[in-house]
């Protein structure tokens, strides 16, 4: 199983490790882009207005412009580390030890705007670029990484069953076919019910470590539904689409 999990906007600065090199990031036949990428954002962060234009920054977040300018000589941590906010802090990779610790980071992976995918443990450097980035001068990010990433995706999805925790706009990125869809929604005390925004990262946090620590491997949606009631979530199954009820 492949837990695919959406990137955060903000990182963890710093990191111990060397420098990132593109080929030792898994799926190498995603290099081209990502080269492409790295060299079009560290031309850009030269222009620190055209910058927080096209990716969408505020005066005040010039940190993000010269990360992106040391994307090939900054230090580099594993990915399921580099990432922060409400997803990740569920998720709560840095508790996990031994077997556990072991297990997710097998299963984990994370969609990114810059990389395509990523493995847990996949070496990179703090980023700033989001799905719906609009770099000058070039299509949309959604049309440069599909022809790439849904190949690599399905091939993924032929061999381990992928629960997709994407958001909508890194979805758009490259689709997971046969892959398992997870929704939230609140549900008032009338019965009536809404999709939840902010918290449905907590959720899906939540669902993720579930499913990562386990020692079932599930391989459909009903055995993940499964996984995700043990460890306390009220669950529906329609076909390969899970929701996740929670109280309004």
């Amino acid at each position: 199983m492949i837990v695919l999990l959406p990137p955060s906007e903000t990182k963890h600065p710093g990191g111990d490790g060397p420098p990132m090199r593109l080929d030792d990031l898994s799926y190498p036949e995603l290099s081209p882009l990502r080269a492409a990428l790295v060299d079009e954002l560290v031309e850009l962060s030269a222009d620190p207005p055209e910058c927080r234009r096209a990716l969408g920054l505020s005066a005040s977040q010039q940190i993000e412009i010269e990360r992106n300018a040391a994307l090939r000589s900054a230090p580099t941590m594993p990915a399921i580390n580099r990432y922060t906010g409400v997803l990740y802090d569920a998720l709560d990779i840095e508790s996990l030890t031994g077997a556990a610790a072991g297990r997710a980071r097998a299963r984990l992976a994370v969609g990114s705007a810059l990389f395509g995918i990523l493995r847990a443990d996949d070496s990179i450097p703090a980023y700033r670029l989001s799905a719906t980035s609009k770099l000058p001068g070039r299509a949309a990010l959604s049309t440069r990484w599909r022809p790439l990433l849904e190949p690599v995706l399905t091939r993924l999805a032929a061999d381990e069953l992928v629960v997709d925790l994407r958001s909508g706009s890194y979805a758009a990125l490259g689709k997971v076919s046969d892959a398992v869809h997870v929704d939230v929604v609140s549900e008032r005390l009338d019965g009536t019910r809404a999709v939840v925004s902010h918290f449905n990262k907590a959720h899906k946090g939540r669902l993720a470590r579930a499913l990562a620590t386990s020692r079932s491997e599930p391989t459909d949606a009903s055995a993940v539904a499964t996984i995700a009631r043990r460890a306390g979530m009220r669950v529906e199954r329609k076909s390969n689409r899970l929701t996740i009820v929670v109280p309004a």
